[in-house]
């Protein structure tokens, strides 16, 4: 189950990490020293990208719990569609019922 969810201990170092980037990035005083710096850029933007997507998959992940409280709810909206799909339209009913 821990790989499956994304815990605040790991949230906390993604978010250094993109803050360790945005940091790096605002250090390098010229263009000239922002370009020269591409791999290590290249590299720190990997490990965020990464890391990044890791915590996206698993924020969006849903519990067994979860799962199965969105199982419900979604059988409960078909059901409730049924009933609309089967109820008798205006045209179809009795003429004198239609106001």
């Amino acid at each position: 189950m821990h790989e499956q969810t994304y815990d605040p201990e790991r949230v906390a170092r993604l978010v250094a990490l993109l803050r360790a980037l945005a940091a790096r990035i605002d250090a390098l005083a010229s263009d000239a020293d922002l370009l020269a710096a591409g791999p290590e850029l290249i590299k720190m933007m990997g490990d965020a990208r990464s890391e990044l997507f890791h915590y996206e998959v698993r924020i969006t992940y849903d519990t067994p719990e979860v799962a199965e409280s969105r199982r419900i709810v979604e059988q409960a909206r078909q059901q409730l569609d049924a009933l609309a799909f089967d109820a008798p339209s205006d045209e179809e009913d009795e003429p004198w019922r239609r106001g």
